[in-house]
């Protein structure tokens, strides 16, 4: 406890004394000292409500007895940095988050945490800080957005950014764009269908790291506010029974979580949290891992952009805890696993119920008998490659084409609105890996184009750059390794032809080899000259995306 290191004894004056100058009473510095790391800030919108979200774990946390002390983790907005350079940081801050935080909890010496994130990297960065610092910690997110109206449908980011393909194709005027541009996104919250943000806030439902509600009670409910103060209340019953963020995720608990994401279809940006977060409790996950579990793991949810089904509509129909039941009642989970309630996982979710079958199919009829996320091998990615399965068409599960290739997102975008890509065609776009981008750019702006000019259903895309979750088609990312380092996709020619086959995970450059071996010993790797601070550091040490796209330790001789 804090208590023995430095609130008590005569050489703990000096901190008391700072204690004071908070404001705090000798009362509350005798009672365990709680840090809530709110990702609060004004401009990400799923973000802007988490003030009130830490407001009332803090609450929580002093009616349970605790004293309660906030300090802030930084957050991008991934879909205000899309398609420039601000991309680039997206990912590296999911490092900065982990490394600022355990700095923050280990100099001052918390009892536990309660993590307030939202969007796509403060979760996955929060949960990697909880596992390296282990001490007792609970997640609450700030929840998501409601669906938008336009026209008369529910809509989303991810139609937002398929409006500006069809206004570029000629397939919507003025109004129409300015009609999405104005209803898409109508509340504070993490976007409305299952891309990256949500899909993390659920996956810590499924790995026991946060309460029922998590990922699914939208953000402008009060039911939400209510969600806060009852993880600040039970984050003193972890600290009671020393229950730590090691004890719950264990290699079991990460099984259940890529079983849960198989389930509900979520977005191909797991495939490098997960292995990220398992990365620092010690547990393995490889993507070979991944594709064992979808074999055996029906997808059961089609959320958007899979589908025309949103995060009300999930949490109306039963939210986490239903799908997590629907899987256990087939035998797909361990159900034994500790949770943060200080209960197993069949404790939680036995009274689950589904409400709207039309929104969690039952495992006697899911939307597929295989999960919603694939692994691809071949020359092209021989470490693996991630597909979003559940989102592509079932005519794009077999694909094979003429490449057209690009070195940055910025060129394949140009071409894409100029009309360039035609049927057939598959765009490769590549330099945009963890170490070449650097960073690891999401490319929702290219696949979203191709969706609005109504392309996707002819048209595959390949990057060793990653996809937004709220990208849909037959978009093919993490392929490692990445050109800067000498991967395939490096020597890729236009018109060479790539076969893509998902139901047997593969992915093949159809090039002889002799010609290959030519290709490698005279093609230059074209390497970022301009980059500086924390790009320069990070693509040095970054990982490749199989890994994780961690950042790798450094080994000191002695």
């Amino acid at each position: 406890m804090i208590k023995d290191t430095i609130v008590d004894g005569f050489g703990n004056a000096p901190h008391r004394s700072l204690y004071h100058a908070l404001g705090l009473t000798k009362e509350e510095t005798e009672r365990p000292l709680i840090g809530i790391v709110s990702s609060y800030n004004e401009i990400v919108p799923g973000h802007m409500n988490l003030d009130k979200i830490a407001d009332a774990v803090k609450t929580g946390v002093a009616m349970a007895g605790g004293t309660p002390i906030v300090f802030p983790a930084i957050a991008v907005c991934d879909g205000i940095a899309m398609g420039h350079t601000g991309m680039r940081y997206s990912l590296v801050t999911r490092e900065l988050i982990a490394d600022s935080t355990e700095a923050m909890v280990l100099a001052h010496g918390f009892d536990g945490l309660v993590m307030v994130p939202n969007c796509d990297k403060n979760v996955p960065g929060l949960l990697m800080a909880a596992a390296r610092v282990n001490i007792p910690t609970i997640f609450v997110s700030g929840g998501p957005m409601l669906a938008g109206r336009v026209n008369g449908k529910k809509t989303s980011l991810s139609s937002m950014f398929e409006a500006v393909g069809a206004y570029s194709s000629g397939k919507l005027d003025d109004a129409g764009l300015c009609e999405f541009e104005e209803h898409a996104c109508p509340t504070c919250g993490s976007c409305s269908g299952m891309y990256t943000a949500n899909s993390m806030n659920c996956l810590t439902e499924a790995l026991g790291m946060g309460l029922r509600g998590n990922g699914t009670v939208p953000a402008v409910y009060s039911a939400r506010i209510e969600l806060a103060k009852h993880a600040g209340m039970q984050i003193m019953e972890l600290v009671k029974n020393n229950i730590r963020p090691r004890d719950i995720m264990t290699e079991a608990a990460f099984r259940n979580a890529l079983t849960a994401d198989m389930a509900l279809g979520c977005s191909t940006n797991s495939m490098l949290h997960l292995p990220a977060i398992a990365n620092e409790c010690g547990i393995k996950i490889d993507l070979d891992m991944a594709n064992e579990i979808s074999e055996r793991t029906p997808n059961l949810c089609h959320l958007a952009p899979a589908g025309p089904v949103y995060m009300e509509d999930l949490n109306e129909a039963g939210g986490v805890y239903a799908v997590l039941r629907e899987l256990a009642e087939a035998g797909l989970l361990d159900t034994t696993v500790l949770t943060c309630t200080g209960k197993t996982l069949w404790e939680n979710i036995k009274g689950a119920e589904v409400y709207d079958s039309s929104v969690i199919r039952p495992v006697s009829d899911p939307y597929s008998k295989t999960g919603g996320i694939a692994v691809l091998r071949g020359n092209l990615a021989p470490d693996g490659c991630v597909v979003k399965r559940s989102a592509v068409a079932p005519e794009m599960l077999v694909h094979k084409g003429p490449a057209r290739v690009f070195d940055s997102e910025e060129d394949a975008i140009a071409a894409i609105y100029a009309g360039k890509i035609v049927k057939g065609d598959v765009v490769v776009i590549r330099y945009e890996g963890p170490a070449g981008g650097p960073g690891m750019r999401e490319m929702l702006s290219p696949t979203s184009a191709i969706a609005g000019m109504g392309l996707d259903k002819d048209v595959a895309l390949i990057t060793d750059g990653r996809f937004s979750g709220a990208t849909r088609g037959a978009s093919i990312g993490h392929i490692s390794p990445e050109a800067v380092r000498g991967g395939l996709i490096a020597f890729v020619k236009e018109g060479d032809i790539i076969s893509i086959n998902i139901p047997e995970y593969k992915i093949e450059l159809l090039v002889p080899e002799p010609e290959l071996e030519e290709r490698m010993m005279s093609t230059p790797i074209k390497f970022k000259k301009d980059i500086r601070g924390v790009l320069a550091r990070y693509s040095v040490q970054v990982s490749s995306a199989d890994k994780g796209a961690v950042i790798n330790r450094f080994k000191y001789e002695e």
